[in-house]
């Protein structure tokens, strides 16, 4: 499977509404070499990242903890400057015209409140009101409908430091909205939450997209997200593009399997099907068994071959659960390659690519000896 970093170009045509070419993150860091010893080296967090977003697309940009995923994020919004290459935000230089551009974006970073920690929610509201400068009609419209569908009623009178984690992540969600942004960024942006406030959360922004054109660009651990808020993924690992392309296609290059689970009318040996040597019996419990095969591979022939061949009651697929596809992809990437697997490249890339040495990963010990300050896309 080739990895790597490249020019993925996603799913559009046209100029972009986020577009990065060669993009890099390179920080010096500090590792102790002893009692009053230390020396430096570079560790590259984002390494030569390229991929063109469109306008309205809902994307999940995902990866392994220390991937590179947040270090893109605060690039995008300005809050780092980029080591290498380009990137561009709706035509704008995040780094150069940060303040242009934050009119037009909206940032949730799971771990880090943009809301004031000691103001009630309402007033925190006001302030991002007076800051952005968003015409009064328009701020009541959006504080409304974000109050409603975020369920935050109870919560616009309390502090923000006496709010759940739940509860906070809602607060900024809404704060994030209050300006119409037409890019938003969510950097975990369903951390702990509970079931049914999740659900709340991927409804709103399912809404949002549908209803605003609003572009979102979506960082996330948990993978259910991705599943129903997102058609196109891109996944990262050691700084480099791993795969850009659509979700069903993580399924074909993880190699992955789908499952047929059949019940058979009494208790049988396990099925064995000479003409298809992929397919194999990976568990028999009583009258059902569970059979595993390709998920490139077409059920409807393996099921009307066991129908004919064997007394069966029932029997449905089950597709390959994505978190092992993904976790496959990453052990399968140690030595990444020089090009990502895109739509374009599954056809064009037949041979592996060249792989070069694995970047050092960060120990411990190291430390970041240089690091952008926050502005105010970051928390307080």
């Amino acid at each position: 499977m080739g990895v790597g970093s490249g020019s993925g170009t996603g799913g559009g045509t046209g100029d972009g509404f986020i577009e990065l070419d060669g993009l890099e993150k390179v920080f010096d860091v500090r590792r102790r070499t002893g009692f009053l010893r230390s020396e430096r080296r570079e560790v590259r967090a984002v390494d030569g990242i390229s991929f063109r977003v469109e306008r309205g697309e809902m994307v999940g940009y995902i990866g392994p903890n220390g991937a590179g995923k947040s270090t893109t994020i605060k690039m995008l919004t300005g809050i780092l400057t980029p080591s290498g290459g380009s990137l561009r935000v709706a035509g704008i230089d995040p780094s150069r015209e940060r303040t242009r551009l934050a009119h037009r974006i909206g940032v949730v970073f799971g771990q880090r409140t943009t809301l004031w920690w000691d103001l009630p929610l309402r007033d925190s509201y006001r302030l991002v009101h007076r800051m952005y400068r968003v015409p009064d009609a328009r701020f009541r419209a959006n504080l409304e409908r974000c109050v409603e569908l975020l369920d935050l009623e109870q919560l616009l009178e309390v502090p923000v430091r006496q709010l759940s984690l739940g509860q906070r992540m809602r607060g900024d969600i809404a704060a994030a909205l209050l300006h119409d942004p037409e890019v938003l960024y969510l950097d975990e942006p369903t951390i702990g939450l509970d079931v049914v406030s999740k659900a709340k959360v991927r409804g709103f922004l399912r809404d949002l997209n549908a209803e605003r054109g609003t572009t979102v660009l979506l960082t996330t651990h948990d993978l259910t997200d991705i599943e129903q808020l997102c058609k196109r993924v891109m996944v990262i690992d050691h700084g480099r593009l791993m795969y850009d392309g659509a979700l069903s296609g993580l399924h074909e290059v993880g190699e992955s399997e789908r499952t047929l689970v059949v019940d058979l009318e009494r208790e049988l040996p396990p099925i064995r099907l000479e003409s298809e040597p992929s397919v194999r019996t990976v568990k028999v419990e009583g009258p059902r068994q569970w059979l595993a095969f390709p998920a490139s591979a077409s059920a409807a022939p393996l099921v009307a071959r066991i129908a004919a061949e064997y007394p069966m009651v029932d029997l449905s697929v089950r597709e390959p659960d994505i978190e092992a596809v993904i976790a496959k992809m990453y052990a399968s990437a140690k030595e990444p390659a020089e090009k990502p697997i895109t739509e374009a490249a599954k056809e064009a890339a037949k041979e592996p690519a060249e792989e070069p040495a694995e970047e050092p990963a960060r120990t411990p010990a190291e430390e970041p000896v240089t690091e952008a300050p926050a502005g105010p896309a970051s928390g307080r």
